[in-house]
């Protein structure tokens, strides 16, 4: 994929981000009536159906003109192509400009580590990875702003011993 694919791929994920906007959240018919019904999506096939012959003040039913855009589709909202990885072999044969990666759920920390230490190296942005210690950071120093606001409580016993100091 050269430069010129590249933005337009980032370009089309900004239109199918616009697409998505529009399209209405499709639902089940009569999902809103009976608490039996869940909301995720099945085709009306009824022969009297409202919703399949598309009356007028019935939801919409899902149709090829809501897709997005060809080459958009299989994108990551970052605009990249998303590889999942399992070792350091497959991640030595991923692109960094047009994929990032996706490291597998079933893989152990000491395999991680490395395969994020790797991709560091290589330039590989990681979709799955959160930097941990800078969020425990800013919770720390979070913590230490609230202890510090709230002045110390007096307990019973202490009110006593200074109204007895005092007299």
């Amino acid at each position: 994929m050269t430069k010129n694919e590249l933005a337009l791929a980032r370009k089309a994920v900004e239109i199918r981000k616009r697409v998505k906007g529009r399209k209405p959240e499709f639902v089940r018919q009569e999902s809103w009536r009976y608490i039996r019904l869940k909301e995720n999506w099945r085709r009306p096939k009824g022969l009297d159906n409202k919703m399949r012959r598309k009356i007028k003040g019935w939801p919409a039913t899902v149709n090829v003109g809501y897709r997005g855009p060809k080459n958009a589709r299989g994108l990551h909202p970052s605009g990249y192509r998303e590889v999942l990885i399992h070792n350091l072999d497959e991640l030595k044969k991923v692109n960094p400009k047009i994929e990032a990666v996706r490291i597998a759920h079933n893989i152990g920390g000491r395999k991680r580590a490395k395969i994020l230490v790797e991709a560091k190296k290589r330039g590989i942005t990681v979709l799955n990875f959160k930097e941990v210690e800078k969020e425990k950071e800013k919770e720390k120093t979070e913590e230490t702003e609230i202890k510090e606001e709230k002045p110390k409580k007096k307990s019973k016993k202490r009110k006593r011993a200074e109204g007895n100091a005092e007299s």
